[in-house]
């Protein structure tokens, strides 16, 4: 029996939080027994963000960052360094979170979603993905920093979590902790823009879903003309099913409904039956919003 993804979009309204300066970041930091907050803070922009992270600062970059805020605890030789990103939205602050995310760390219910061990830690909340990492190691210390992190996420944003596009996502087979979202750029194509994706395993068939938000109708139409001049393909201008027929990513089985586009990814070249997924897929338009 085949297995297949059905995807039901909903519009999906985001409040905006106020961005926080960094001396409200600082405001926020909790009082931890024995540890000292130094009264000192770096700020960083995109313009010297390479100063701080060097290699890195490209890829926050794509993730619409705009600012860091560096905030130190001491206690004795001991220190935690707190580095904050604000990105742009809180979804570019879960798309940097999970760009760095790794399966070899601990997960805890911290913010939107925390990961780390006795030595670092990362979270997001708000537009704000922090990182949080100690000079030694120690169940100690672990425990210090993720009481931080607790305290500064609740301060930033209580209802910290995933996106709520990534509710709408099959359940059956996901794989857990597998969630991303990129701005831009993805599977090599520069014009496909805020897309959400998550892996899935059937039986040891391993593929990836995705919806793509291209936040009007117009601009879907846009995105999947540029993918018809790369494909020379003449079937991809009306709203439905379709298979785009990507010389370097394979067939891509999806559907087109409004401002979204969703589908399948399968990198792994197995064979998927793309008539009958896309049929099933196309009963359900009329959930579509």
């Amino acid at each position: 029996m085949k297995r297949i993804f059905i995807f039901v979009f909903f519009a999906c309204f985001v409040s905006f939080l106020p961005a926080q300066t960094p001396q409200e970041l600082q405001s926020y930091l909790p009082e931890v027994p024995e540890w000292k907050i130094t009264p000192e803070i770096e700020i960083f922009n995109p313009r010297n963000l390479y100063e701080r992270i060097n290699g890195a600062a490209p890829l926050f970059l794509e993730n619409n960052f705009r600012e860091m805020t560096s905030m130190v605890y001491t206690h004795g030789d001991n220190y935690i360094t707190i580095q904050a990103y604000r990105h742009a939205t809180p979804t570019d602050a879960f798309g940097m979170y999970a760009s760095e995310r790794s399966s070899d760390m601990k997960f805890f219910p911290i913010g939107g979603e925390a990961q780390g061990d006795n030595v670092s830690l990362y979270t997001f909340a708000g537009s704000v993905y922090l990182k949080i990492q100690a000079n030694n190691e120690s169940d100690e210390i672990g425990e210090t920093m993720r009481k931080i992190a607790k305290g500064l996420t609740e301060k930033i944003d209580p209802q910290a979590g995933y996106p709520a596009l990534f509710n709408h996502f099959p359940k059956e087979g996901r794989v857990a902790h597998s969630e991303t979202y990129m701005a831009f750029n993805y599977i090599g194509h520069a014009f496909l823009k805020n897309v959400y994706t998550c892996d899935y395993d059937f039986y040891g068939k391993k593929l990836q879903g995705f919806i793509i938000d291209a936040k009007s109708k117009d601009e879907a139409e846009n995105m999947l003309k540029k993918y018809a001049e790369f494909t020379k393909q003449t079937d991809l201008a009306k709203e439905g099913k379709m298979v785009i027929k990507d010389r370097y990513n394979g067939n891509i089985p999806c559907v087109w409904k409004g401002q979204y586009i969703a589908g399948i990814y399968n990198e792994t070249g197995i064979d998927i039956d793309n008539d009958t997924l896309l049929d099933l897929i196309g009963q359900h338009m009329e959930n579509l919003k």
